[in-house]
């Protein structure tokens, strides 16, 4: 059978060479030069923008970005078409176009005073372009929202033990931020004891799992599990027809939590978490490939390291019906979405990080490496779903039988390195938990930046939403988040993980097009001379992929079977499938319109004409 090392092998081989070959070419292309000021340094306020050292930045960066995404969509495209396509986009895509992706966008921003994607294309196509990718940008983070809070109930009801970690950890986090911020504490001893308690954490979610409501049929939680409302199924929560009621239950207290969270002070969870969950990430992360490689070499793991049967080479054009009957081209690529590219990253390189770059030369790091480790994560993933075989589990809605299995495989290949599996699964579900957790808010939070460039922030009421009028609503510290969670749980409801997923991912990668597009003008701009085959080729790829994906999911797979054949099932499934129709619809238009105006532009420039817009002095 074979081997797990070699899809490490694989990522590792192409990694490497993009990093030493390709990011210094680009590098190069966009002229880094460290004697040029960063914004960090030119704007430097002791708030948003602060110099940052790179390892720190990189830390903080590889955090935001780092989320439940890149686990979530290999195991799902490796269950449904084989693991050798999902390596392959993996190991090939992720160096030649998510990377470059994530480097251009934080290049960008950084030659435009650290400002946002969105201002970066108003600056050469005018405001309509702008709020056109703003529009996109929020409806994209929307999804972001549903798909991870959707994932997080499906692992919490596999695992309750991480359910008890899982608040362990947040109570921990709001605690260090008290710590830092209000008593002063010094910050390395605080370090080693809020972050032995987040281990900790796992130890008290195995001995004290917990779980909202009992499992149908003849499925029980572990020996020990505190139920909420126990001695029943939770069978009237809306979406537990599809999802079991458990799982349903989790998803409106996930989206609760983000709403809360994504308005409380930046000092009080969102910094002290993303900080504690780096290493969550490191020791997920690393501790996982190392013990592949030990496991491997010594065999020192409780079971061979071996692709199981039940995950096949390549399992065909349209996968395993049981799974997800879509075919390969195009939704393989949107499925693994964020392990090989994200628009997310785009959000987050333009946003903070741009601001708090010492340097140059840094960019190269922090972007390009930071996609490269996001692609680590993903081939971890692919391992620790190889190791475990997929498990059906119709609570899980399907596919999300498989998501489970990225904690029992991950815990089976830590016992390599001496960690018995009992405390390996319970950690890994917390590692996947955690990062969900920090995209889940982090992204409401973004909606809500998102809606104040669309609507301003002047004159329109006050921040808290509940008095100002329309504009303050939309933008209100509360009420956008309320709004944001209210959408996702109507997309949720219907059950449909794969689907939902799907969308998600082919939104996340169009914006990553968008991004792309927005960098592919601001070069053409910049230098007429300029090459736009790096940005502009990648650009053009995922436009066709997502577009298309996005045209068989709205017309065929929702509108055809969804509703007119009635595949939709109750009344809550329609409304969600008729949501879903119109994102798709919105996202392509508004899409369309801003690859029209750009590639105009683009044309002017290199045509040697007058753009349209004046292009940035910055």
């Amino acid at each position: 059978m074979t081997q797990v090392i070699w899809i490490v092998a694989a990522v590792l081989v192409t990694f490497t060479l993009g990093y030493v070959g390709y990011s210094k070419y680009l590098s190069r292309f966009v002229e880094i030069d460290d004697s040029r000021e960063t914004p960090a340094h030119k704007y430097e306020d002791g708030q948003e923008y602060v110099p940052a050292k790179k390892p720190v930045l990189l830390g903080h960066h590889f955090s935001s970005i780092a989320g439940g995404a890149p686990i979530v969509g290999p195991i799902t495209a490796g269950a449904i078409w084989g693991w050798v396509p999902a390596l392959a986009w993996v190991a090939i895509g992720n160096p030649l176009m998510g990377a470059v992706h994530d480097f251009v966008s934080l290049s960008g921003s950084m030659r435009h005073e650290g400002k946002s994607i969105g201002y970066i294309i108003g600056e050469y196509v005018g405001e309509r372009g702008k709020d056109m990718l703003l529009w996109f940008a929020f409806l994209t983070i929307i999804l972001v929202v549903a798909v991870f809070a959707l994932v997080v109930g499906i692992v919490l009801n596999a695992y309750p033990s991480a359910a008890t970690a899982s608040f362990v950890y947040i109570g921990l986090a709001v605690l260090f931020g008290i710590y830092l911020y209000q008593l002063d504490g010094p910050f390395i001893p605080g370090t080693v004891v809020f972050v032995a308690g987040v281990f900790a954490g796992v130890w008290l979610g195995i001995q004290y799992p917990f779980a909202l409501f009992e499992l149908a049929g003849d499925a029980a939680h572990p020996a020990g599990t505190f139920v909420l409302f126990s001695g029943s199924t939770g069978s009237w929560v809306p979406g537990a027809g599809a999802l079991g009621g458990n799982t349903a239950a989790w998803v409106p207290v996930i989206l609760v939590y983000a709403a809360v969270a994504s308005a409380l002070p930046v000092w009080t969870l969102l910094q002290p978490r993303d900080y504690l969950s780096s290493f969550l990430l490191y020791a997920g992360v690393g501790g996982a490939l190392l013990a592949i490689i030990v496991g491997t070499l010594l065999n020192t793991s409780a079971e061979p390291l071996v692709i199981d049967s039940s995950i096949g080479a390549f399992q065909g054009f349209f996968g395993v019906e049981s799974r997800a009957p879509y075919p390969l081209f195009p939704m393989l690529f949107v499925t693994i979405a964020c392990g090989t590219i994200s628009g997310f990253h785009s959000l987050v390189s333009s946003g903070t990080t741009a601001k708090q770059l010492n340097k140059e030369s840094d960019a190269r790091l922090i972007g390009y490496g930071g996609m490269l480790g996001e692609g680590l994560l993903a081939s971890v993933a692919l391992s620790a779903l190889a190791v475990a075989g997929f498990a059906s589990d119709a609570a899980g809605g399907g596919i999300g039988g498989a998501l489970p299995n990225f904690a029992a495989g991950g815990g089976t290949i830590l016992t390599s390195l001496g960690i018995p599996a009992e405390y390996g699964g319970p950690f890994m579900a917390l590692v996947l938990v955690s990062f969900l957790l920090t995209s889940t808010d982090t992204a409401a939070r973004l909606g809500r930046y998102m809606m104040e460039e669309i609507v301003g922030t002047q004159g329109s009421g006050t921040t808290t939403g509940f008095s100002g009028g329309v504009g303050s609503f939309a933008r209100g510290r509360y009420t956008n988040p309320a709004v944001q969670c209210v959408l996702a749980y109507v997309l949720v409801i219907s059950g449909e993980w794969a689907t939902l997923w799907a969308l998600f991912g082919s939104a996340n990668q169009l914006l990553a097009a968008l991004a792309l597009l927005t960098a592919t003008v601001w070069l053409a701009n910049w230098d007429e001379t300029k090459q736009l085959v790096s940005t502009g080729v990648p650009m053009a790829v995922m436009v066709v992929i997502t577009v298309i994906a996005l045209a068989f999911l709205s017309g065929y797979q929702w509108l055809y079977v969804g509703l007119i054949q009635g595949g939709a099932g109750g009344i809550g499934g329609q409304i969600s499938m008729a949501v879903r129709i119109v994102l798709a619809v919105v996202l392509v238009y508004l899409a369309l319109s801003l690859v029209r105006i750009g590639y105009g532009n683009i044309s002017s420039s290199q045509g040697g004409r007058e753009p349209a817009a004046e292009p940035s002095d910055d």
